[in-house]
């Protein structure tokens, strides 16, 4: 595996493969690898003939509630797990590489940005443009034939495929399922924030969606119904949610029931230090 961190080195080394058909699979990370970025990882091994992966911490889609300086950096470790799992190359930029003095275009997906983790009292939607923004970058810089993202970030996932489709990117999003510890986290980098007493708390989050399933599941089509079995959990563990919504799962509208389309149960809720997210797909 090869690490680069300049924009010149990252096409220099690209330019070969793509010339000679190879196809290009593009795995964006901040870091802190976990279990869920080597499936990743994995998947565009399995699918493509050249793995990019990239380390790069993106400061505009962090707020001012947002502790970016404590994010978790380790690049030895992370470029080690990512070699592992047979990674070609690594994109490790420095924060002036992308976003060189004077830089100031930004990217944004308007209708689907402003509900869940971009509602005002939650991350904003300018959250969701510090996303955007540095995903187009990568994408114009690699020009991948498959991004690989998770479905942990569900949100994340509707509004890049929705740009790439506005903005005709010819690259397929592929957003792969949660990867869960066995008490049913959801693996995140922000775990490793948690108290022992927290980190028990935090599994009421699965369970909360669990419940939320197996209402659905047992005949009850009334939103508010499924919602309030999933916030019955987080209180019995005293967690008080962010959120916990019922949406469409490509619109993100607002649920009117569980029949026919896909429905996207999410929740976010801050405990301790961490902010954590989590959600389910129920139908369709």
């Amino acid at each position: 595996m090869r690490t680069v961190r300049t924009k010149a080195e990252l096409r220099e080394s690209l330019d070969e493969p793509r010339g000679a058909g190879s196809s290009v699979g593009l795995v964006p990370t901040m870091g802190a690898l976990h279990a869920g970025h080597l499936s990743l990882i994995r998947a565009a091994r399995r699918a493509c003939d050249i793995v990019v992966v990239t380390l790069f911490v993106n400061p505009p889609q962090f707020g001012a509630a947002d502790d970016l300086a404590s994010y978790p950096h380790d690049e030895a470790r992370d470029a080690a797990l990512a070699e592992a799992e047979g990674a070609d190359l690594l994109f490790a930029p420095a924060t002036e590489e992308i976003y060189p003095v004077g830089f100031t275009t930004a990217v944004e997906v308007s209708g689907l940005t402003d509900v869940l983790c971009g509602a005002p009292e939650s991350r904003g939607h300018e959250h969701f443009r510090g996303v955007t923004t540095v995903v187009v970058k990568l994408l114009n810089l690699v020009q991948p034939d498959i991004a690989y993202f998770g479905q942990k970030d569900a949100q994340q996932g509707i509004v890049l495929r929705r740009m790439v489709r506005d903005l005709d990117f010819p690259v397929r999003v592929d957003v792969l399922p949660i990867v869960r510890e066995p008490d049913g986290l959801a693996m995140s980098s922000r775990n490793r924030y948690l108290g022992p007493e927290e980190r028990g708390r935090a599994a009421a989050l699965s369970r909360a969606l669990r419940a939320a399933e197996g209402a659905a599941a047992g005949g009850e089509r009334s939103v508010d119904a499924v919602l309030a079995a999933a916030r019955t959990q987080l209180r019995e563990a005293g967690i008080e949610p962010e959120y916990v919504e019922a949406r469409d799962a490509e619109d993100l509208t607002p649920a009117k029931s569980f029949n026919g389309r896909p429905v996207l149960v999410a929740l976010a809720a801050r405990i301790g230090r961490a902010r954590l997210i989590d959600n389910t797909l129920i139908g369709g």
